[in-house]
């Protein structure tokens, strides 16, 4: 076992106790144990150099799941790290605790869940780190993943945006409309927002308000003012920050994550009112992209949302991160660049227009994930069994790789 106390924390809990009763007892006991509550968060830390000297992205333990494991993702690979000791349920539970405010004890127990973030300082270092939490119930045990946030911002130029996309996501080139980044979970959608807003942070004397659940990276203010506004904590939820941004006199305002109908509703008329707004959203394609926000409407109210859509829609990034030749990730894209042919397209409900029009815009910076994956494939950074794999089209990128041998 782990921690020093296991066998007295076992012993002070009732066998018949599961659930949301043990998680209480545990709490107690490490509420009026300090030494125990001490332990535990430093064994985390322990966890989290050991996650920081491997490069990894994500940390798991806890819950009947982890079988005792510590599990760590490694260039898009999980698995267990033999050479830390286990960590099994009630272990789990004390360390889950032990980070935790009396008030986010509260939500946890209530919500089944919690998302938080962590900033800690780790051994051997004078800075802290950060870290995006999330502690759940699994088989009546709470179980942890813990996800690095990455201190170093990306460029432009490292994201390989093109130049004319970069101008519209700059506020001194275009000041309204919706600018979307989208993708799968881990997919570095948070770490290309980021890039962007130190963009305009940096270029633009403005207000930024970023509203995320939870705060991630942390800018600080140099020619914008930056607010942070953190959901459970600085305001009630994504739609209430939307809406209490526009008496903060913003310029541009960043929506973590567009989750539903009333946040996608929300930011379209925060855009309206002639704002620019940055959001995510968890899709594979920028066409599923405008698909989800129009199917999150009754059928009665899409035609309504199209129009709006339309209207407001500037730019969509759609990313992955691939594993290339030196084992590990690379950012593949698609991008979107709305002009009038697009806005027509959307307007009328022509959806599969845009396949054609990403195909065939490079010159306004758009081009598909295939064509970027085969563009990748040629400078040798992915093999070709890697394109085939994390492509959206196979027949297309299939007749792509045939041409190039």
């Amino acid at each position: 076992m782990s921690l020093s106390f296991s066998s007295e924390l076992k012993a002070a809990i009732p066998e018949f106790v599961f659930g949301i009763n043990r998680v209480k007892y545990i709490n107690k006991a490490i509420s009026e144990n300090p030494k125990w509550r001490n332990e535990s968060f430093e064994l985390l830390k322990k966890l989290l150099t050991i996650m920081i000297s491997k490069d990894a992205s994500d940390l798991d333990f806890g819950g009947p799941r982890s079988k005792g494991k510590i599990w760590y993702r490694i260039y898009g690979n999980k698995t267990p790290n033999p050479q830390v000791e286990d960590i099994f349920e009630d272990e789990a539970t004390a360390i889950a605790l032990s980070i935790l405010s009396s008030d986010q004890k509260k939500l946890l127990i209530t919500n089944k869940n919690l998302d938080f973030a962590l900033s800690v300082k780790l051994d051997g270092t004078n800075s802290k780190y950060r870290f995006r939490g999330n502690i759940f119930f699994e088989r009546n045990f709470l179980a942890i993943n813990l996800r690095v946030i990455k201190q170093k911002l990306f460029t432009m130029d490292e994201l390989g945006i093109p130049e004319l996309i970069v101008k519209r996501l700059d506020l001194q080139h275009e000041k309204s409309g919706l600018f979307l980044v989208t993708g799968i979970t881990g997919s570095g959608k948070s770490s290309s927002l980021d890039a962007i807003i130190d963009m305009n942070n940096r270029n633009n004397n403005s207000h930024i308000i970023i509203i995320g659940n939870p705060i991630e990276f942390i800018h600080a203010s140099d020619k914008s003012i930056v607010t942070h506004r953190e959901v459970g904590s600085d305001v009630f939820d994504f739609q209430s920050g939307a809406i209490e941004a526009l008496r903060q006199d913003p310029d541009i305002i960043v929506v973590g994550e567009m989750r539903d109908s009333k946040t996608i509703s929300t930011v379209l008329e925060v855009t309206d009112s002639g704002h620019k707004v940055f959001s995510t959203l968890h899709t594979s394609s920028t066409i599923d992209s405008i698909h989800r926000i129009i199917a999150e409407f009754p059928p009665d109210e899409q035609e309504r949302i199209r129009y709006r859509l339309a209207d407001v829609l500037k730019v969509v990034i759609s990313q992955k991160l691939v594993p290339n030749k030196q084992n590990n990730l690379t950012l593949a894209k698609e991008i979107l660049s709305v002009d009038y042919s697009v806005q027509a397209a959307i307007r009328n409900g022509n959806i599969t227009e845009l396949y054609q029009m990403l195909t065939e815009g490079k010159i306004s910076g758009m081009f598909t994930m295939q064509q970027d994956l085969y563009r990748l494939f040629k400078a040798g950074v992915i093999t070709m069994a890697t394109a085939m794999n994390y492509c959206n089209n196979k027949k297309v990128m299939s007749n792509l790789l045939k041409y190039s041998t």
